[in-house]
């Protein structure tokens, strides 16, 4: 039986890294553009997301939080320059990028599946550490296969690699992006060189996936229980078309639920959320909480990731190894040790997040690093101590002896 959608998003993520020390001057190329706006949060308008971080991760994600409409107007009256200058020292800044029109694709080229790209947002930590958001839907569809086949096909939209003849070519058919080639060429537009995040071994020909669907009723119910569509479930989790017929293993999705019709699945590329109409939660409140307050729980845990791989990195240039010190004993004191929600869903997403992508792991790793650095640096120390202080204390018998020589002399 064909799963029906009654709802359905995705976003697709792509992260990348400014160059050391051109942060602030990529901040002005995106306060320059037209078509870039820095998103103020505001207490009122986003009370969810503000009451779910705690105090110091809400700092750290949304300064714009401590905005009032005073320091709004004040810091747009001021030249670019110093508004890159004082955005800079934002742990984090993010940019809405205006689109032209709704963009309306094409996928396949003929009676493919037509979506819209309905928003995108620019998220850049003052590490250079920065992600690229595109929200899309399928419109005028409701089969669930043709979700599974968007997020399959368009995820590697970006890979020049990819022969497009024979990937069933994606058409992005508006006057803002005429194909897949100028849809590449906006991305870099905004990107950059994909230099730095090679360094750092991340994938910047795949996108990271995020995806919500809620299916209709029908399939999954008070009668019809999950164990039916676990399948569909799992080739959504993995990111996989709807003909694969791979024999994966349940065991190899991170998944978790606290709610009855919706399961969370996690792998290292993508995080779904698979719900049923059965629920109104899950095709009213729940995509919003989704695309909000998990969303961003998401993104800390990749920047997270991406900064451990950084500072690592900096321990094997020997020029960078004090400050590369000095950023690992503030992450580890700032970010590391922090709770970041006092929310029982969301603690245990942050949980399930660190466990699929290994942050722990990495985390044990760097800090070894440190630990044999520190240990070396101590040695070096004592060492340069020991020889200092032999060096005076021959001096000082030198001295001694020399003096006693006189004394003799005289005597």
């Amino acid at each position: 039986m064909e799963l029906k959608t009654n709802y359905q998003y995705t976003y697709f993520i792509h992260p990348y890294v400014i160059r050391e020390g051109k942060y602030q001057r990529y901040l002005m190329k995106m306060l320059r553009d037209k078509n870039c706006n820095l998103k103020v949060f505001q207490k009122e308008k986003d009370l969810k997301l503000y009451k779910y971080f705690l105090p110091k991760i809400r700092e750290f994600l949304f300064s714009s939080f401590s905005y009032g409409s005073n320091k709004i107007r004040k810091l747009e009256e001021l030249p670019i320059e110093t508004r890159a200058a004082i955005l800079a020292k934002n742990p984090c800044n993010i940019f809405e990028y205006q689109l032209q029109k709704d963009i309306q694709g094409k996928l396949e080229h003929n009676s493919g599946i037509f979506f819209n790209i309905q928003k995108i947002e620019i998220v850049c930590f003052s590490t250079g550490i920065c992600f690229l958001l595109i929200k899309t839907n399928i419109e005028d569809y409701s089969d669930f296969s043709n979700v599974l086949n968007f997020n399959y096909k368009f995820k590697d939209i970006n890979n020049e690699l990819v022969n497009l003849e024979n990937y069933d070519n994606i058409r992005i058919q508006t006057d803002s992006f005429a194909d897949t080639k100028t849809f590449r060429e906006f991305i870099y537009n905004i990107t950059g060189s994909n230099f730095e995040a090679t360094k750092l071994n991340i994938d910047t020909e795949r996108f990271l996936t995020y995806s919500y669907v809620c299916i209709d009723q029908e399939a999954w119910n008070s009668v019809n229980n999950f164990d039916k569509i676990q399948y569909h479930f799992i080739k959504y989790a993995n990111i996989l078309p709807a003909d694969n017929n791979r024999d994966y293993e349940y065991e190899k999705i991170e998944t978790f639920s606290k709610w009855k019709y919706a399961k969370l699945g996690l792998t290292k590329l993508a995080m779904t959320l698979f719900s049923s109409s059965k629920d109104m939660n899950n095709y009213t409140i729940l995509p919003e909480e989704y695309e909000n307050q998990y969303l961003y729980t998401y993104l800390f845990n990749l920047y997270k990731k991406i900064y451990l791989k950084k500072i690592e990195l900096e321990f094997k240039d020997i020029t960078k190894l004090k400050r590369a010190r000095k950023k690992f004993v503030d992450f580890t004191k700032n970010l590391w040790i922090q709770e970041i929600t006092d929310d029982e869903t969301g603690t245990l997403l942050n949980d399930k997040l660190q466990d699929v992508l290994e942050l722990d792991k990495l985390y044990a790793e760097v800090k070894s690093k440190y630990d044999i650095l520190y240990k070396e640096l101590n040695i070096e120390k004592d060492r340069k101590f020991t020889i200092i202080t032999a060096i005076i204390l021959l001096m000082s018998l030198a001295i001694n002896l020399l003096n006693l020589a006189i004394f003799m002399k005289n005597s």
